[in-house]
């Protein structure tokens, strides 16, 4: 991100604080090309760190507390790193979340203060809360002399939106925000924790189709999706169903729980759908990239049920654009965004056609617009 970007950020730590801050923290969002709902299985995933981020403008403190303003919010709040709470939701709470997941794991932590601001629509599906994690890690990490490497901050930062912010995510999204680089997609194993720097074919771009709805993650039908997926491996016989086969799962049709049955069969054909369109990436094959892609989303509308009136709208509008590959709803659901995959030039000509048609239809106005790969979280140092 430019200088000029973070300019503003500067100029208000200052107002704050009356002194420059020494460090410019950049987390990505992300997109996810295809495996949704497999990550807290132990299954694949294929996300790419984007041009949208989390920032924090900070300068590390000798005490132990951390004083926070959010640009984005007009709020701010103090954490004092001796003695605090949970207390309501919000912003706060996901740095909280990180403060309480380091002195678990036993680090004596040192305060900071700090100017936040992003340009990530916030429960659009983009990953704003885990880009917010690991920025706010990043800052501790300034703070108290910490050397955490991309796989370890998205462990802890998964670690604290589990057992602080009450989500019970995978480890996706936490890692494409501190390990993400510009040109690749990233196929994580989420079992293993490996990950394979995927090159992204030249000739498409990405288009994010923002529904302008929203869903409250923490108290939304997330957590029962995670718990339905569970009880569907228990009574397969598998500690998760990156262990089940598809095989096993129709020998067992009969006698499953019709709900779990579907729960089950997103995830395992899912974590088929990723590895089959990695090998198409490298080969090139726009054609089965696309398919795949509408696969994945009529899974997640289907037999996952994640999906709403608003993402099934836009999606099927945007695959009947002649240059769209393909399209599907992408994050938790319940809301948010779409993504489209594009070839050719006419990227403006896609959007005027999604955005007016997708107006007409739903009465909302909404929000689409390209975006491009990007590095995992950064620092610039403030002269």
């Amino acid at each position: 991100m430019s200088e000029i970007v973070h300019d503003p950020m500067i100029q208000t730590y200052l107002n704050f604080f009356r002194e420059k801050p020494s460090s410019l923290i950049s987390a990505p969002g992300r997109i996810n090309l295809i495996g949704e709902h497999t990550d807290y299985s132990n299954g694949f995933v294929l996300p790419v760190a984007i041009d949208l981020a989390i920032s924090i403008a900070m300068r590390p403190r000798e005490d132990s507390i951390v004083r926070v303003y959010s640009m984005d919010f007009d709020e701010k709040k103090e954490i004092d790193l001796t003695s605090f709470n949970k207390d309501g939701e919000g912003w706060i709470e996901y740095i909280k979340g990180i403060a309480w997941i380091l002195k678990e794991e036993g680090y004596s932590l040192k305060g900071w203060d700090g100017v936040i601001s992003g340009t990530i629509p916030v429960g659009a599906g983009l990953s704003s809360s885990a880009a917010l994690e690991i920025a706010a890690l990043k800052a501790f990490s300034i703070s108290n002399n910490l050397d955490l490497s991309p796989t370890q901050m998205a462990v802890l930062g998964r670690k604290a939106e589990i057992g602080w912010v009450g989500v019970n995510v995978g480890i996706m999204d936490q890692l494409i925000s501190a390990g993400g680089k510009a040109g690749y997609a990233v196929l994580l194993d989420c079992q293993s924790l490996e990950f394979k720097y995927i090159p992204i074919p030249p000739d498409i771009q990405f288009v994010v189709m923002d529904t302008m709805t929203r869903r409250k993650l923490s108290s939304s039908d997330y957590n029962t999706r995670h718990d339905e997926v569970y009880l569907a491996a228990e009574f397969l016989g598998v500690s998760t169903l990156r262990e089940a086969s598809l095989r096993s799962l129709k020998e067992a049709s009969e006698i499953m729980d019709p709900i779990h049955y579907r729960r089950a069969m997103h995830v395992i054909t899912e974590n088929e759908r990723v590895l089959s369109f990695c090998d198409a990436m490298r080969s090139g094959d726009q054609t089965i990239m696309g398919h795949l892609i509408n696969q994945s989303h009529a899974s997640l509308r289907d037999d996952f049920e994640v999906s709403s009136d608003a993402l099934n709208t836009m999606v099927e509008i945007a695959q009947k654009q002649p240059n769209c590959l393909g399209a599907r709803m992408t994050g938790a659901g319940f809301g948010g965004c779409a993504l489209a995959l594009i070839i050719g030039e006419d990227v403006n000509v896609f959007i005027k056609k999604v955005n007016e048609t997708y107006a007409t239809k739903m009465g909302l106005v909404p929000n689409i617009f390209k975006v491009q790969s990007n590095n995992g979280v950064s620092i610039r140092i403030v002269n």
